[in-house]
């Protein structure tokens, strides 16, 4: 129901742009989800790193603030993440998530409902 594209080998100091794209049954009252995104790296917990709530509302995670830009697109359905001045430390896979309906986003994982199957972001130094 959310799929993922976007992600590759960079190196450090490029930028990508990640996309998700959501069907099912989020599909009809996709602009009143809170929507993230999370990444693991391995042997690592996942995080997130940005949300955007319905009403716009976005929150990023220190790591990435100023260098991510989260934003939706609720005609198309689709969420993004442009990362840029990316660093090996953002190598991980990325997932994308609905959250809350009509509600703050969260910045726990166990909050968001529905997950994509991950792209995976490397960056060489």
């Amino acid at each position: 129901q959310l799929v993922e594209s976007g992600g590759g080998s960079v190196q450090a100091g490029g930028s990508l742009r990640l996309s998700c794209l959501a069907s099912g049954n989020i599909y009809s009252a996709y602009s009143g989800y809170c929507m993230g995104w999370f990444r693991q790296a391995p042997g690592k917990e996942r995080e997130r790193v940005a949300s955007i709530a319905s009403d716009g509302t976005t929150s990023y995670a220190d790591s990435v603030k100023g260098r991510f830009t989260i934003s939706r697109d609720n005609a198309k359905k689709t969420l993004y993440l442009q990362m840029s001045s990316l660093n090996p430390t953002d190598t991980a896979m990325y997932y994308c998530a609905a959250g809350a309906y009509r509600s703050l986003c969260g910045t726990w994982s166990g909050e968001y409902h529905t997950w994509g199957q991950g792209t995976q972001v490397t960056v060489s130094s």
